[in-house]
């Protein structure tokens, strides 16, 4: 594009960006090469709409009018285009103006704006979308207020301006309606802006999942290869609605395969067509996009691989991909898909390479890695869990996890997200989203790549820096369920989606084999839960037995959760009896169902019949948590079976326990001593999730009561607080004055007087330190401090290691100071090589590390340890995302390990935890206000019995990393 004489294009104003009803468009600043475009654009609009842009009959656009919207400054005047397949559909435009309405220029910073949008794309959300691109443009060119001249009957433009969420006010003068915006964001804009980016993404998705028609595009002429097998699984799932098939080498008279209408192009079908099943060569796809969307199809699943995952000149096939089919509006999944699939009853969409469509179910599945989607596949149709929808995104080059979090949100059908990861595209907008999901629905993820410390071959996504176990931990404050393994992943996935969130930790454990009760016991308190004693019903329990024992703990105020053990019945012969699998199971269900809403688990070893008969059963009641009744949960490929025990969910419902019966010893069989009483209603259906472990087990309860207690805290989320002493305003000039001149993107760090100045403008104070080059410097200094006084090394290979007896404290005197400072230069070398300070000592108390730091996936992290080698020998620090409230506070001092120094261990004096929260809480504050603050570093802050004391500190300034997260909504570019 051509640059204007004034300033260059502004080419990072480019936007592709998904409308309020799921497609795609491109916002652009507009060029002087638009001229025949806005031309174009124009004669497409309604007389209507032109009269309430121009107030007048303006039928057509004359030479003056086209050359003053083509032609901007980029400052003053300011003009945006949204485009589809290369044509416009809406404008924008702002010009700077006066306190006289007359046009200007900086430092005025009013301007007058005015939009026009297609009448054919009205009702899309285009207008709402264009003023958040407009707004944060003008933000950036020093704009603070839009005004605009609206006719009362433009209801519609009236109503784009009021819904936006800005502070406005609204006149009525010469027969028009002025309306004045600041365009300052605000709590209201933001809430608003988000809500449609969820609407318009979750829409984008739902298309996807719910296509009225879908082609397969490179369907074989012969049985067998991949095009063919997606419409075989198309026609084998039952899909509602219409289906084609096309290949360009299909004969001219050939009029269908496999029964479905064939056609040699997507233009022949003459009909509507949603969604596209591409299942050609990646050299073919380009050819195969443009015929899909010069038709209107509105999203594509691509199959094929040799994108990104193959190498430098993969990846720029894929840039191009998702250009062109965002040209034309299309949404991608893929490319190197496994496919899709809905089981919802209106669709039945297997538009994938599984050969057996799952049964419907409440789980979302998503999922990078098609290998990994097969697994999970097989492995959940084994242990008869049922699916909402699957997605396997392959290189995820267009929609990806955060899309499918959106359209899950509120999914009715779906009451647990289980994800597949090996890369977050963008970690902040993750985090946000598996945040407000999380709050109604579990999301359980297991993360690949998590050592590898680059990119997975095909994503395009920023490294982070920071350990796995960090990325874990940040992942746990936003209520994300993180696990490590696939096996994991579906043991907690299994028991969220069928059973009631626990109450709390206590376990009530009760079977027939006392060992594999104390296995369950241990394995309770290895993952921190509070299990009560075992019973043992011995081996001579009855399916009856159980059912009682399992009703009372139900019953049982004292516990929150029942885990059951089971080993096979024995006959008289020393022969496991058959069928005693299916007994037992119904003797549970019945328990599960006349109780109390509490989960329960079931581990078996070699129990016959017992997981499948816990499978079959089924079940779509929204489940009862233990402390309430808001659970929130609404709630061409060989496939390769994974082995792993069996499982399936449950959902009981309350009723009158009985107690257990004494155990009987008749050897009879098990189903001759079990008949289960007539309810007094019919039941229904359970099914109660059975591992061959207890290990499995106990892990997958554990999470659900973390998760639970996570679910309570975010009921009552803490706060960011004010501080009055803060000078937000003085820190951002100091800022200004000492990043003044300084371009090098690596930053650099403050001088100790820079860095103390900053942070005495959020209130924390930094105690002083005075140079001693020499013995006498070092006396001089104390003269001036007061006695008692510290001696200290800082030298970089001995900053903060006073394990290698760089430091010496309580020097009560001259005489002890300068025998200390002989001691370290004959030790660790000459005055100049250790630089000693001098520092005036403090109340003793527990030493320990404040650190904030910004990654470049993860954004601002606050960190909090102990100080000293051992704590960081053993990465016990603590981590939250910033900006960290109150809760988050208090939650990281006492989530690391060692915490129990800080409360008073061995009978020590507890010391000022309140002032390190608050401590914490101004870092917080201080990085998430600037940030150009990339690093601080507070190493030790003294905490005492009353205060503390930050004795030394590190600030590091740089260009602040692009936030993927802020601004008007955007997909990622490529």
């Amino acid at each position: 594009m051509q640059n204007q004489p004034d300033h260059a294009y502004p080419d990072h104003w480019e936007a592709d960006v998904v409308l309020r009803d799921g497609g795609t468009a491109r916002i652009r600043p507009i060029t002087t090469e638009d001229a025949e475009r806005l031309v174009s654009f124009y004669e497409q609009v309604s007389d209507e709409s032109k009269y309430y842009r121009f107030f007048a009959p303006h039928p057509r656009l004359s030479a003056k009018d086209v050359h003053r919207f083509t032609h901007h400054d980029y400052v003053d005047r300011v003009g945006l285009a949204v485009m589809v397949g290369g044509e416009f559909i809406a404008t924008v435009r702002y010009d700077r103006i006066n306190e006289q309405g007359r046009p200007a220029s900086a430092p005025a910073d009013d301007a007058e704006v005015a939009f026009l949008v297609q009448d054919a794309h009205q009702g899309r959300g285009v207008a709402s979308t264009l003023l958040e691109h407009i707004a944060a443009v003008a933000r950036e060119r020093g704009i603070r207020r839009f005004a605009a001249e609206v006719l009362p009957a433009n209801n519609k433009m009236i109503k784009v301006f009021r819904d936006a969420g800005y502070t406005q006010k609204r006149s009525f003068e010469d027969g028009s309606v002025r309306l004045t915006l600041d365009l300052e964001p605000t709590a209201e804009s933001l809430a608003v802006q988000r809500g449609r980016e969820q609407r318009a993404e979750a829409r984008s998705v739902q298309r996807l999942l719910a296509p009225g028609a879908v082609v397969v595009v490179g369907t074989g002429r012969a049985p067998g290869g991949v095009g063919r097998t997606v419409l075989r699984n198309l026609l084998d799932a039952g899909y509602t609605g219409r289906t084609y098939a096309v290949n360009r080498a299909f004969a001219q008279d050939q009029r269908e395969v496999d029964g479905v209408p064939a056609f040699r192009s997507v233009a022949e079908i003459g009909e509507p067509v949603d969604l596209a099943v591409v299942a050609v060569p990646a050299e073919r796809v380009p050819e195969a996009v443009a015929d899909c969307g010069e038709h209107g199809v509105q999203g594509l699943v691509v199959l094929a691989a040799g994108y990104a995952e193959s190498g430098a000149a993969g990846r720029e096939r894929q840039r191009e991909l998702v250009r062109q089919a965002r040209s034309y509006g299309m949404r991608i999944i893929g490319p190197n898909s496994f496919g899709i699939i809905s089981t919802s009853d209106a669709v039945r969409l297997n538009a994938s390479l599984a050969p057996q469509s799952p049964a419907a179910g409440r789980i979302g599945l998503f999922t990078q890695s098609g290998a990994i989607g097969i697994a999970l596949l097989a492995e959940l149709h084994r242990r008869g869990a049922g699916l909402s929808s699957f997605i396997s995104s392959g290189n995820r080059a267009d929609v990806s996890g955060n899309d499918f979090l959106q359209y899950w949100y509120e999914d009715p059908d779906t009451d647990v997200v289980l994800l597949y990861l090996e890369s977050i595209g963008n970690p902040r907008k993750f985090s946000r989203l598996a945040r407000r999901t999380a709050a109604v629905k579990p999301v359980v993820v297991v993360k690949g790549a998590r050592h590898s410390g680059s990119e997975p071959p095909g994503h395009a996504v920023p490294v982070t820096r920071i350990p796995d176990a960090t990325v874990g931990a940040l992942l746990r404050q936003a209520g994300v369920i993180r696990v490590d393994t696939v096996t994991e992943l579906v043991d907690a996935g299994l028991l969220l989606a069928g059973q009631p969130l626990p109450g709390g930790p206590r376990v009530a454990i009760l079977g027939n084999s006392e060992s594999l009760g104390l296995l369950t016991y241990d394995a309770c308190l290895a993952e921190g839960l509070r299990p009560l004693p075992p019973l043992d019903l011995t081996t001579a329990a009855t399916p009856a037995d159980f059912r009682a024992a399992l009703a009372d703990a139900l019953k049982d105020g004292a516990c929150d959760a029942v885990v059951v053990t089971a080993i096979p019945w024995v006959g008289e012969n020393g022969v496991t009896e058959s069928g005693d699998g299916e007994v037992l199971a119904e003797a549970l269900r019945e328990a599960a169902a006349t109780a109390p809403a509490k989960p329960v688990a079931v581990v078996h070893v070699e129990m016959g019949g017992l997981a499948e008969a816990l499978a079959a059963a089924s079940s779509t009641r929204t489940p009862v948590s233990a402390d309430g009744p808001d659970r929130g949960a609404a709630p061409d490929t060989d496939q390769e079976k994974a082995r792993v025990a069996a499982v399936a969910p449950a959902r009981p419902e309350t009723g009158p326990p009985t107690r257990p019966p004494a155990p009987s010893a008749a050897p009879v069989s098990a189903a001759a001593r079990y008949r289960a009483p007539a309810p007094a209603a019919a039941p229904r259906d359970y099914r109660i999730p059975a591992y061959p472990a207890a290990e499995r087990a106990v892990q997958a309860l554990s999470e659900a009561v973390k998760y639970a207690q996570w679910r309570r805290q975010a009921a009552e989320p803490g706060k960011v607080p004010e501080y009055e002493d803060i000078d937000e305003t003085g820190a951002a000039a100091l800022l200004e004055a000492l990043l003044d001149g300084r371009d090098d993107p690596r930053g650099h760090t403050l001088a100790p007087a820079d860095a103390r100045g900053l942070l005495g403008r959020y209130g924390i104070d930094v105690r002083p330190t005075l140079p001693a080059p020499g013995p006498d410097a070092a006396v001089e200094a104390a003269g001036r401090l007061g006695y008692p006084v510290a001696l200290k090394t800082t030298a970089p290979h001995l900053r903060h290691h006073a394990d290698l007896g760089g430091v010496r404290l309580d020097l009560a005197n001259e005489a002890q100071l300068r025998q200390a400072f002989g001691e370290l230069t004959e030790t660790l070398g000459k005055a100049q090589e250790l630089q000693p300070v001098v520092q005036a000592m403090v109340p003793r108390g527990v030493d320990t590390v404040v650190r904030a730091a910004i990654d470049p996936a993860v954004g601002a992290v606050l960190s909090f340890g102990l100080a000293g080698a051992a704590s960081e020998l053993l990465g016990d620090t603590a981590h939250r995302l910033v900006p960290a409230t109150d809760r988050d506070a208090a939650e990281l001092i006492r989530s690391i390990r060692t915490a129990p120094l800080l409360f008073g261990w061995r009978g020590s004096a507890p010391v000022d935890t309140p002032a390190l929260e608050e401590l914490l809480l101004r870092v917080s504050r201080l990085v998430d206000d600037h940030p150009e603050v990339v690093d601080i570093s507070l190493e030790p802050v003294v905490v005492a019995q009353a205060g503390l004391t930050v004795l030394d500190a590190s600030v590091r300034l740089a260009p602040p990393p692009a936030r993927t997260d802020l601004g008007p909504r955007r997909l990622p570019s490529y």
